[in-house]
């Protein structure tokens, strides 16, 4: 198996018509290295709901959002950031977790639907606190039991050994 890795980097600024643009990107990186069509989809609506947090939560005036998608071998790492001062990440961390399915949906918190989301459709997320707010996602290839390689063609056959 080959070692591979490669960083993309890009800040755009937190206003909402640049979240279409980072989707767009984002979608071009996942299509390049190999995941599916529903996991590409999957990977826009996490970084997108990321992006609109910063754009809505981060800053009081003018802020950028600065991203990475950092390419490993058997996942990609997205990396959504701000150096806005007005979230309290503790506070953003209270309405991470499963919705309860017993609540009636008129009850449940809007600002906490899109960690929800993000949380459900990524296969790890983690809520760093650095200058500002850092929304660190993994998506891990292989899903369908079946390697892909950065070129997008499938390249070998997971648990070979079976």
């Amino acid at each position: 198996m080959t070692v591979y890795e490669e960083l993309i980097e890009m800040k755009v600024p937190a206003k909402p018509e640049y979240v279409g643009v980072v989707r767009l990107t984002v979608s071009g990186v996942a299509n390049r290295v190999g995941y599916t069509y529903d996991e590409i989809e999957d990977i826009k609506v996490a970084i997108a709901e990321a992006c609109t947090n910063v754009v809505d939560h981060a800053y009081d005036d003018e802020g950028l959002i600065s991203l990475q998608f950092h390419v490993h071998d058997q996942f990609v790492e997205f990396k959504i950031a701000d150096d806005g001062t007005n979230v309290d990440v503790e506070e953003l961390k209270k309405y991470r977790g499963p919705i309860q399915p017993d609540e009636p949906i008129q009850k449940l918190n809007e600002g906490g639907l899109g960690l929800f989301l993000i949380e459900t459709l990524m296969d790890d997320v983690e809520i760093r606190k650095n200058k500002g707010v850092a929304i660190v996602m993994k998506k891990y290839f292989q899903k369908d039991g079946v390697a892909h390689g950065t070129n997008g063609i499938e390249t070998e056959t997971i648990n070979k050994h079976r």
